[in-house]
C-alpha cells in the first residue's frame, strides 16, 4: 500500500472531514426544513407571542387604569367625608346656638312666670291683708263697743258713730306704726 492509497483511505475514514455530497445534501435539507418552519411555524409563534405581549401590556394598562380610578374614588370619598364632617360640625354648632337661644328664652319665660306668680302672690296677700284688716276693724270695733258699754253701763248701739270712732282710732294706730317703722329703717 502506497502512501497515496493510504492517505486516500485515511481521508475516507476520518470522521472530522465529511464527504462533500453529504454536506450539500445536509445543507439542502436544513434550508428546506428551515424554510418550511419559517413559513408555517414562525408566524403562529409570533402571533401567540404578540397576543401574550398585548395581554400583558393590556393587563398592565388595565391595572394602571383601575388603580387611577381607585385613587380618584378614594379622593372623592375623602372629599365627601370631609364635607360630611364639615356639615356635621355646622349642624352641631347650629344646634348649640339654637339650644342657647332656647335656654335664654326659657329663662326669660321662667323669669316672667316667676314675676307673674310673685305679683299674683303680692296681689293676693294685699287682698287678704285688706280683707283681714276689714274683718279685724269690724271685730275690734264690736269688741271695743261692748267693752265701752260695760264700762259706761249704757248701750252704745249707734253703729255709724261707733264705726267712725273705731276707724279714727285704728287710723291713728296705723300712722304711728308707719312712722315707727320708717324711723327704724
Amino acid at each position: 500500500m502506497t502512501p497515496e492509497v493510504l492517505l486516500a483511505a485515511e481521508e475516507k475514514m476520518n470522521p472530522l472531514l465529511p464527504a462533500w455530497p453529504e454536506v450539500i445534501i445536509g445543507l439542502l435539507c436544513f434550508f428546506i426544513v428551515f424554510g418550511i418552519l419559517g413559513k408555517k411555524l414562525l408566524p403562529s409563534i409570533e402571533k401567540v407571542l404578540g397576543e401574550r405581549r398585548d395581554a400583558i401590556e393590556g393587563g398592565m394598562k388595565r391595572a394602571e387604569t383601575a388603580q387611577a380610578e381607585a385613587q380618584a374614588l378614594l379622593e372623592q370619598y375623602r372629599a365627601e367625608l370631609a364635607e360630611a364632617r364639615h356639615e356635621a360640625a355646622r349642624i352641631t354648632e347650629h344646634a348649640r346656638e339654637q339650644g342657647a337661644v332656647l335656654i335664654t328664652e326659657m329663662r326669660e319665660e321662667g323669669q316672667r312666670q316667676r314675676e307673674a306668680i310673685v305679683a299674683a302672690g303680692h296681689a293676693q296677700i294685699e287682698a287678704d291683708k285688706k280683707q283681714a284688716t276689714a274683718v279685724l276693724r269690724q271685730d275690734v270695733g264690736s269688741l271695743a263697743s261692748q267693752l265701752a258699754s260695760r264700762i259706761v253701763g249704757e248701750s252704745l248701739e249707734d253703729h255709724a258713730r261707733q264705726s267712725g270712732v273705731i276707724d279714727r282710732f285704728l287710723d291713728e294706730l296705723e300712722s304711728k306704726a308707719a312712722v315707727a317703722q320708717g324711723a327704724s329703717k
